[in-house]
């Protein structure tokens, strides 16, 4: 009986240290797919920049938000569609919920300007460090959570997404002001990573 309790003892640490170093592994596969996603969206927005400048920046949140919340529908509304061909159209419109959904953090942080401020570097500049502090949330979520999002259809995550930004016009119509709720910023964050988890999907079926 000792002799059985003491493999026991010695099996429980070896498993866990595999399941530990599976998911470590998942982990960084999950961070490479964040970046590979995150650099083709830096890439448009870079090339945007050049074309037409920072003329978001005169852009109040809500005009923002509404036009985030447009995109999601129409991502809905091609998913409800039986006979759409494939899902050319919902990639690019997650690719643009992602950058707009950046252009308002930087509304949160900056203000919103009267006229066109930005450099298109400053504008990098600021895209890089939101994207960072969103990855950063990510990763601490996955670490707790274990990439259940790697369970959820896409469809689900459009909901989600959809979800997040009624709370962000609801908060928005308060004025700002929340009682119990996570503030716009929160909400932002989680639709940009949402917007990630449904790309990497979509390239892993492509794949």
């Amino acid at each position: 009986m000792k002799t059985k309790i003491k493999l026991r003892t010695l099996r429980f640490p070896l498993f866990w240290w595999k399941f530990t170093q599976i998911r470590t592994i998942y982990m960084q596969h999950t961070s490479e797919q964040y970046d590979d996603i995150i650099n083709s969206c830096r890439d448009l927005f870079s090339k945007k920049m050049k074309d037409y400048g920072s003329a978001w920046r005169i852009l109040r949140l809500p005009s923002l938000t509404d036009q985030i919340y447009i995109k999601a529908q129409r991502i809905r509304s091609l998913q409800e569609n039986e006979v759409r061909k494939v899902d050319e159209g919902e990639k690019s419109e997650f690719i643009g919920i992602i950058n707009y959904a950046i252009m308002a953090l930087i509304q949160l942080e900056k203000g919103v300007a009267q006229e066109p401020d930005l450099s298109s570097e400053e504008a990098i500049n600021l895209y890089d460090k939101h994207i960072g502090i969103t990855k950063s949330l990510m990763e601490k979520k996955n670490h707790d959570y274990g990439e259940a999002w790697r369970d959820m259809r896409i469809s689900s995550l459009t909901d989600l997404i959809i979800q997040k930004l009624l709370r962000v016009k609801q908060i928005e119509d308060n004025k700002g002001k929340t009682l119990v709720s996570e503030g716009i910023e929160a909400n932002y964050q989680d639709i940009i990573n949402y917007s990630v988890f449904a790309l990497i999907h979509m390239n892993e079926s492509d794949d």
